[in-house]
């Protein structure tokens, strides 16, 4: 279940209560406020109240708090006050008591028998007979007109407020009557030097033209004392982390962005929403009430209106509503202004909307059903006889299916999926596709388009699910089509589904046989023919999935004869997408200049031809190829020219527009650029749960090396279900599982998460084994941490566990450096290094580890990758310090280190790094010194201290000597030294004499 009201946590809103707090200080210093909360229903007005409250309790203040209720005609005079000021009247303060009681006016608001005696001893009840006989100084104390009751309360809270400050709250301000109004404004006009604060909330919402509140409302922002502060829904980002807090669990990134973007901001809405389920489709019953309730106070030609408006699903123009609602243009005007003013519907570009698009939910699911069919139908009708413009097409299919007009629907979704395509936006073209293949039984053979088949329809799903990140739905709709083909198909027809479907399984995991057997099927449809378009992009396809199967000679004659086909047909875009493959062998040949001269031209062969998956797979290679060399920056640059373009056609989540933004941001954080946490990770709707998590993945790093653990833990445990889909994102998972158990200091669990993640990769494919050459890595810094730490609590035995463990994983990482395939057949800069600190961490297995081998790792990692050699300088100060090493050198490599994990935020690398330079007694720039306090006489050097504190510790000599980087001999000369001092024979005693003469604390 979701958690629901005041106990979420507040989100966002850091300006809003940043001004509310302001006010209220200024209140404290004696300078009397007003702040007008503004907002709609549900968008947290008094979620925002409370926090300010509670702060404003937290000081000291008096916090009263009144509500206007929804009593329509009438109302209760001066509720909200009456409410506010009710708790006065009880309150044992002898300060506020006594302002009470000197104020008999105060008797109307006040709850009956609560008010205490006059100051004569008279209370001054109403005078029912109009008569009584009492002085008349008496009789003006009892007169209770309005301006005595107004001078009253204005006294009170003035009174209360020289003896504490006062904080008024008043919620709903729009329900308020008349009287409560005039004490609203009497009140504001008189604030001076009180320490008091008016905060009222209004729905701007309900405030339309006519309301009464708008007259005060303009009256009190002119005053110099009150400030507005209009409560705006949520952004995306805020919307998305109101929504995580609503939830007890973690929920998946569709499931967050749906409920985030259906609530468009509005807390309420997404608490209603989160209430009803997260699967939830249709509107939840409360909210629809909630929603429909305002329609009640519109009249019957406004309701009309409003309920046409629903069903168009979109702005509707003027003159689009006078033909479907058939009223007259004085009351269709009439009627609009009535909702306009109202806040039903607003205005943008001309046309008519719904304020919130829930609102247009409820009236719509609120429509009888014939209704529905008519309205759609009418707008149908007038959407054809229109002139055409974008959204021509999609428009009359929406109405058209709604109206059951299937022969219309049909070929208006072919036209519409064109013009997505057109525009760049495939995820579109493929609801239309998909809305096509569902009505297409329904729609009789001799209506249907006579250049469009059912078979055509279904490659064509394929193609828009794989380019709007949806591979699991591109390989059903693949495979779906193959089944389709009857024995009557022509052979090129029946080869472009087989490629088609070997195509995307060549982007997925674990179906490269399947790719393989569709290919050569496809193949044999076509091998004994004449070149041609078909028989080109065949041959493209197959070259590509025979070097991903290692069958390199075999490709490249493919690849070869691709290009030769599609020469002679002119085929531009196979021949681009035979040379990436072309290119890409070249790479793997060791000949990267060869690769990228065949890369280039295949991105300007693709960008002519209009084939844009292959331009970007060109340039994803091309990235590639510099990438495995070390040439990051040139990545980098290639990277983002393809995300850029990706982003302009609409190929953001295709497998390479994806591809592209996760090596970037992978690179951004090996080179050290690193950017601040967001939730750029967020997928667009409808995008696979396995490319969302890819993104996730890109993220993880920078979450562990910062220090984030509940981001890292909760990334983690999304990431699990997906690691056969996608091994990198295991490869991911593993390595900073691995990192983040480290820095909390739990070596096991670090060494489990190297392990289960290279059991899962080599038994899922043995080509991943170079990839755990890092996370082998990772594991034997691990093990020499754990059994350094081992060594010294004194447990030998579970020393020697932790050494086995590293030794193990040591001899696999040699295994996986030497027999590992590299993309590019020899080992790049980044495997070497990582073998390099592999070797440097096992050196520290059995003792202090070899400094000369973690300078070899700090070099090793000098081609570019900034935290991970930060890291590096790390260990080797540590290792130069614990083998008596050049102390020079060690506070260099402090302070660079230091210098890195301040400048990227990596606050775990940060603290290791301070915690080393104590011990050593290392400055670092911007680190004040720990503060030492001393006894007065303090025969110790600070040295002596040191060895002294931890053997009160219970340390041996030589764990002391490799906590403070000394050798155990030098840590005995130091313990005699002490104990002459201080005139003891033992080490005990030593400490004893020194905790009795307040040497040691």
């Amino acid at each position: 279940m979701p958690r629901l009201g005041s106990g979420i946590p507040l989100v966002a809103r850091t300006d809003e209560m940043r001004r509310l707090r302001a006010a209220f200080a200024a209140a404290e210093r004696g300078e009397a406020g007003a702040v007008l909360v503004s907002g709609d229903a549900g968008v947290g007005k008094t979620r925002l109240l409370t926090e300010l409250a509670e702060h404003a309790a937290s000081r000291g203040a008096l916090v009263l708090t009144g509500r206007c209720l929804d009593v329509r005609e009438g109302g209760l005079p001066y509720l909200p006050f009456a409410e506010a000021l009710a708790p006065l009247s009880l309150d044992e303060d002898p300060v506020v008591a006594e302002a009470v009681r000197v104020r008999p006016a105060l008797a109307r608001l006040l709850p009956q028998g609560a008010m205490p005696p006059a100051p004569d001893g008279e209370y001054p009840g109403p005078d029912t007979s109009g008569e009584r006989d009492v002085p008349y100084r008496v009789r003006q104390e009892q007169d209770l007109g309005q301006l005595q009751l107004f001078d009253a309360v204005l006294g009170l809270l003035t009174q209360v407020a020289a003896h504490r400050p006062v904080v008024l709250v008043l919620e709903d301000l729009h329900w308020a009557d008349s009287s409560s109004r005039n004490l609203v404004s009497f009140l504001l006009n008189r604030l001076r030097t009180q320490r008091l604060l008016v905060v009222a909330s209004y729905r701007e919402e309900d405030v339309h033209r006519r309301h009464p509140l708008r007259a005060l409302l303009v009256e009190m922002v002119r005053l110099p004392a009150v400030e507005q502060v209009e409560l705006r829904p949520f952004g995306t980002a805020e919307a998305r982390a109101f929504v995580e807090a609503l939830a007890d669990g973690p929920l998946s990134p569709e499931i967050l962005a749906g409920v985030a973007e259906r609530s468009e901001g509005n807390p309420f809405f997404a608490e209603e929403l989160m209430a009803a389920g997260v699967e939830c489709r249709d509107l939840p019953a409360g909210l629809a009430e909630v929603l429909l309730a305002r329609l009640e106070r519109l009249s019957p030609e406004a309701r009309r209106v409003v309920r046409t408006i629903s069903a168009a699903g979109d702005s509707v123009a003027h003159a689009a509503l006078a033909e479907v609602t058939g009223l007259d243009e004085l009351e269709l005007d009439e009627a609009l202004r009535e909702a306009v003013h109202h806040h039903v519907l607003v205005i943008e570009r001309g046309a008519y909307t719904f304020r919130h698009a829930l609102l247009q939910e409820a009236v719509y699911a609120d429509l009888l059903p014939g209704e529905r069919v008519r309205m759609h139908g009418a707008y149908a009708a007038r959407i054809e006889r229109t002139p055409q413009g974008r959204g021509h097409d999609a428009k009359l299919a929406y109405h058209s299916l709604r109206s059951r007009d299937l022969t219309t629907a049909l070929p208006a979704l072919l036209r519409a999926a064109e013009e997505a395509e057109r525009l760049g936006a495939p995820g579109a073209a493929l609801r239309h596709i998909e809305q096509a293949l569902e009505i297409w039984d329904a729609v009789p053979e001799a209506e249907r388009p006579a250049d469009v088949g059912e078979l055509k329809l279904l490659q064509e799903a394929s193609y828009f699910a794989a380019t709007s990140g949806e591979p699991e739905r591109a390989i059903a709709y693949g495979r779906s089509a193959v089944q389709n083909l009857g024995p009557d198909v022509p052979a090129e027809k029946a080869a472009k589904a087989w490629r088609r479907l070997a195509e995307v399984l060549l982007n997925a995991e674990g179906t490269l046989d399947e790719a393989r057997a569709a290919i050569n099927r496809a193949w044999e449809l076509v091998a004994e023919g004449e070149p041609s378009k078909t028989r080109a992009w065949v041959l493209a396809t197959r070259a590509a999935i025979l070097r991903n199967a290692g069958q390199y000679e075999d490709s490249s004659w493919n690849a070869h004869t691709a290009v030769a086909d599609a020469r002679a047909v002119g085929a531009t875009g196979a021949e681009a997408a035979a040379l990436v493959t072309l290119g890409a062998l070249a790479d793997s040949a060791g000949e990267p200049e060869e690769a990228r001269e065949r890369l280039r031209e295949a991105e300007r062969k693709a960008v002519e031809s209009g084939s844009l998956n292959v331009g970007l797979r060109a340039v994803c290679f091309l990235a590639f190829s510099h990438e495995d060399l070390g040439e990051y920056g040139a990545a980098m640059e290639i990277y983002q020219r393809g995300i850029e373009r990706a982003e302009q056609t609409g190929l953001t989540w295709s497998i390479y527009g994806l591809e592209m933004r996760a090596r970037h941001l992978t690179l951004r954080y090996l080179t050290g650029d690193w950017p601040a946490m967001a939730s750029t990770n967020a997928p667009a709707r409808g995008v696979s749960s396995v490319l969302a998590a890819r993104m996730t993945a890109a993220w993880l790093p920078f979450a562990v090396a910062r220090g984030r653990v509940a981001t890292a833990e909760k990334y983690l445990e999304e990431l699990r279900p997906h690691w056969r889909a996608e091994p990198l994102t295991a490869i991911v998972s593993g390595a900073t599982g691995a990192e983040l158990a480290f820095w909390q200091g739990e070596y096991q669990q670090a060494l489990a998460w190297v392990h289960k993640v290279t059991d899962f990769l080599l038994a899922f494919d043995e080509g991943y084994l170079l990839a755990t050459v890092r996370l082998g890595a990772l594991g034997v810094e691990a093990a020499a941490s754990w059994a350094a730490t081992a060594r010294r609590r004194g447990d030998e035995g579970l020393a020697a566990q932790a050494a086995a463990a590293g030794r193990k994983l040591i001899e696999h990482v040699r295994h996986a450096g030497a027999h590992g395939k590299p993309r590019a057949r020899t080992l790049g800069p980044e495997g070497r290094a990582w073998l390099a600190r592999a070797e440097a961490a096992a050196s520290g297995l059995d003792g202090p580890a070899d400094p000369s081998l973690w300078a070899v790792a700090v070099a090793a990692f000098d081609y570019g990758a900034v935290y991970e050699q930060a890291v590096c300088r790390w260990h080797h100060a540590e290792a130069l310090l614990a083998s008596h090493g050049d102390a020079g050198l060690a506070a260099k490599e402090l302070l660079a280190a230091h210098e890195v994990a301040e400048r990227l935020r990596a606050e775990p690398l940060r603290d290791a790094v301070r915690e080393v330079a104590r011990r050593a007694r290392v400055d670092l720039p911007g680190v004040a010194p720990e503060p030492r306090p001393r006894p007065v006489v303090d025969p110790l050097t600070g040295r002596e201290r040191a060895v002294l504190e931890r053997v009160a510790l219970g340390r041996t000599n030589k764990q002391v000597g490799e906590e403070l980087y000394i050798s155990e001999k030098t840590v005995s000369v130091h313990l005699s030294r002490v104990m002459a001092k201080l005139g003891a024979s033992r080490r005990a005693e030593a400490v004893a004499i020194a905790y009795d003469r307040g040497l040691l604390t």
